[in-house]
Parts: structure tokens; sequence; C-alpha cells
């Protein structure tokens, strides 16, 4: 579990089971997943790790290891802790005490093991009898070994600008730290470059970095929202819209004198989705890909590849909307410039370790905006699913007074027309909700306000053109508008008890 599921709900958890039962389920869960390769990838990428830097490379009695950072471990906890830590982002674990005694439960964990395992012996039997099951042997007073026992992030980090240390966590710091310490230490511990600034793109679009294209894609997605919501406020139907329905805003009115104000409402909701996308890429390109964040690519790229295959639902609806192809294809290109591979240099800046309190209040927040994240995933495929086939909810209906089979005798263009709205802003509500689940689950650290107000932007042009709208053409059928009231209350919540905590500032970078 991650620790924005560890620490709200560790109290819960120890209620239930107890506190020690408690912390041996967690552990086994992790090492029952993790021992299997799929599973240590889910891990390992669900909890946002990534590749230590080569700085942090090293090696101990001889051993080379990958990061010189890991857990010292009894032989009680030796077989979950070799399963469990290698997605968590540790180096090696050393089993220690050892005597002969456990010899047999040391070998059984170094089986199929996929991390360095070293132990520190209590006596020449145990060595010998464990000399060809396990990596190396350490000694409890070996002077580049440093052993933690309180949970400081930047202890730890300064630790291991020594290159030749090894730092050991002992079990109750992951108790007191949660799962995510490892990557937190790595990413103190990793040396950084300062970020490029606006000066530094110039004027050849050859040369121009992933992070600008990102950019624009952002900015481009924020102005087809604003200029959706326009046109919806303005002549409501363009050219096209009238040439395929036969029909301007009178003859619609006249059909069904709720029928303009229906479509409004779908496209103002369609536009502001819009613009919380632009927010959410433009936040990924600014705040995360141009500072080196591998994981802030991954996202961007995630919930693209969900938004833009949406064009394609005009093969369900039959109605292609020239703009949406238009702005489809000028954004496109850009999109895979922003998404190209290209070597991450870490330019992040973080900011030090602040007040427990405030971190575990930020990871009560950083859980209810996931949710809220995943809420409105299952909500977009649900509107998605609708518009591409019944078109209409009973709240619809009942709004219109009327029913699809009335619609269709009116005009049998009329319901694949408002198909094509209601699909498309599901679509676009599944990739905007990509990217707040996995900005909140990988970016949630200490001082990254752009993660603050990515979230807070995005959030209010999403859910406040829906609340306006529907007040103002008098749909407000409560259970129509309880998930957007819902989303509102914990996105709210969840901004608010983080906001310490990511907005907390950074110290400034020393000039050369």
């Amino acid at each position: 579990m991650p620790d924005w599921t560890y620490h709200p709900m560790r109290g819960l958890a120890a209620a239930v089971l107890g506190r020690r039962r408690s912390q041996r389920a967690a552990l086994r869960l992790l090492a029952s997943i993790g021992s299997r390769p799929a599973g240590a990838r889910l891990i390992a990428r669900g909890f946002g790790h990534r590749h230590p830097p080569e700085q942090l490379a090293g090696e101990i009695a001889g051993v080379p290891v990958t990061v010189r950072l890991g857990i010292s471990v009894p032989p009680s906890l030796a077989r979950e802790a070799v399963r469990a830590m290698p997605p968590l982002g540790a180096g090696l674990v050393e089993v220690a005490p050892v005597s002969a005694a456990d010899a047999e439960t040391v070998r059984e964990a170094a089986a199929d093991r996929s991390i360095p395992l070293l132990v520190r012996a209590c006596d020449p039997e145990a060595e010998a009898a464990l000399q060809p099951h396990v990596d190396g042997f350490t000694s409890g007073d070996a002077p580049n070994v440093v052993r933690v026992s309180e949970p400081s992030v930047t202890a730890a980090a300064t630790a291991l600008k020594d290159p030749g240390a090894i730092v050991l966590a002992r079990p109750g710091v992951l108790v007191a730290a949660g799962p995510g310490w490892f990557a937190r230490v790595t990413e103190a511990a990793t040396p950084t470059a300062p970020a490029p600034a606006l000066r530094d793109v110039g004027r050849d679009p050859r040369r121009w970095p992933a992070w600008w294209w990102a950019l624009l894609v952002g900015l481009g997605m924020t102005g087809a929202g604003l200029g959706a919501a326009a046109i919806t406020l303005g002549p409501v139907l363009l050219w096209y819209d009238r040439d395929y329905l036969g029909m301007g805003l009178h003859e619609l009115h006249a059909a069904n004198h709720h029928l303009v104000h229906f479509l409004q409402h779908d496209r103002i909701t369609m536009a502001g989705t819009m613009v919380a996308i632009g927010a959410l890429y433009t936040g990924l390109a600014v705040g995360g890909i141009r500072r080196g964040w591998p994981w802030a690519r991954e996202v961007y790229l995630l919930s693209g590849a969900i938004g833009f295959p949406t064009l394609f639902y005009f093969l369900i609806t039959g109605f292609v909307e020239p703009l949406h192809t238009a702005t489809t294809i000028v954004l496109f290109p850009m999109f895979v410039a922003g998404v190209r591979r290209t070597p991450h240099t870490p330019k992040w800046r973080l900011a030090p370790e602040g007040p427990e309190p405030e971190r575990r209040r930020a990871l009560v927040g950083q859980l209810l905006l996931i949710v809220t994240g995943a809420g409105l995933f299952v909500g977009g495929a649900v509107i998605s699913v609708v518009g591409l086939t019944g078109v209409f909810v009973p709240t619809d209906l009942t709004f219109l007074g009327t029913s699809p089979q009335l619609l269709e005798s009116v005009n049998p263009r009329l319901v694949p027309f408002v198909a094509h709205d209601r699909a498309g802003f599901g679509g676009a509500l599944m990739a905007a909700a990509v990217a707040i689940v996995l900005i909140s689950a990988w970016g949630w650290r200490r001082g990254e306000a752009w993660v603050f107000w990515t979230l807070a932007v995005a959030a209010a042009a999403g859910f406040l053109p829906a609340v306006v709208v529907h007040g103002a053409i008098h749909y407000t059928d409560f259970i129509h508008l309880a998930p957007v009231y819902f989303g509102i209350a914990m996105t709210g919540t969840g901004l608010l008890l983080a906001r310490p905590y990511l907005c907390a500032k950074a110290p400034a970078r020393p000039k050369d």
C-alpha cells in the first residue's frame, strides 16, 4: 500500500486487526504481490518509483547494489522483506543478527530473490551454513554503514552524499514513515540541475524541447475550451451543425422548448472539461516535464491516449464535427512531440522536510483527490457508454419532457447529434480523470505548489461551469447533480488539507 492509504487507514486497520497484526498483514500483502514479476512492476509503477540515479549505486561487502539504501530486518521478517522491498525502492536487504538456528529461515528467504541479500552472522557456524546461499556478510562495526532508526529523509539523504556510505533503515523507520520512504530519500539524494527558463527555448521549432510542445497542447486545449464556451453562449449552432440537422435554433425550440438549453448545458460542461484538461497539461508541462520528473511525461501520455481517440466516436454517432476534427489535427502532432522520449535530467528542487502532522494531513487530502479522480473516470466511462447507446439518462428525459422516440420523429438526426456531444464529454472527462488521479498519486511532494494550483484550476474549470449552467437552465435535479456536489466537496477538502504541504516554500537554489 502507498503512503496515501497506509497512513490514513493504519488507525482503522490497527483497530480491526491489532497494531502488530495489521503491520504484518501489510508486509505480507506487499511480499505476496512483489514476489511476482508483474506484481513488482505494478507496485513500482503504481507508487511512481523510477530508476535511481547512477550516483547512488555502490557496493557493500564487495556486493554491487543499484542504490546504497536498504533495510536491516530480523530473520523473522526476512522472507517478506526480500520480496516486498525491491519494488519499494530498496537496494539491498540485510538480515541481522543471524545465528545458526536461523540459518534455515534465511535460506528460505534467499530463494528466488531479486535483491542483494546480506547477513550479519553471530557466529562462524551461521556464516558457514549460509555462505552458498546469500550474497555477502556484513559486520556491526563497518564504518561505511549508517544504520538509521528515525524516519528523517534529510538525515538519510545527507548520509548518501558520501559515495561510499550505505544507509540501512530499521523496520521501525518504514512503520513510522510509510512504504514510500525509500523513494523519498532517493529523490532527496538525487543531484539536480537548474530548470530551463522560457528564454532557453529558442525560435527554431526543430529544437524546441518536449515540455514546450506539451505546454502548447495545454494552451491549445484551454483556448479550444474557451472557444467552445463562447460559441455555446453565442450562436450555439455553427453552420455545420445547422447543415447536419437541417434545423436552426427556432426550429429546435419549436420542437422542444428545453432542447436548446439542454444542448447548451452539454456543451458548456464539455467546454469546462476541455479547459480543465488544458490546465492539467499546462501544469504537467511547466511543473513536471520541464523539471525532469519522469512520471509527468507518463501522466501526459496516458491522459492523451484516452482523450485524442474520442474523435473516432463519430464512427458510432455518425456526426463528424469539423471544429473538433481540426483541433485534433492541429494538437495531435504537438502531443506526439511532447511525449517523445528524451533524457530526463533531474531539475527539480525539493522543499525540506516539514512537520509530520502536516504531511499526514496532506496524505488524507491526497487520498481524497485520488478517490475523486477515480470517480470521475468511472463517471466519464458511464457517460461515454450512455452517449453511444441510450444517449439520455432518466433525469434528462424528465427535464426535456419527452422521449427519444418523439425526438427521432421530429428529426432522425437529433439523437445522434446529442449523442456526439454526450459521448465526447465522457471521453474528455476520462482523460482529465486519468491526469487527476496520476498527478495526485505521483506528484504529491512538499513544496510542489504547481500540483496544488494545477488541480485547483482544473477543478474550478470543470465543476463550476457545470453547476452554473445547470442552475441557469433550471436543470437542478439533485440526483443528477449529486456526483458534482460530491466531487466539489472531496476536491475542496483534499486541497484544503494538502495546501500547507504542497505550497511550502522550497529553498532558493544557490547561484553559481
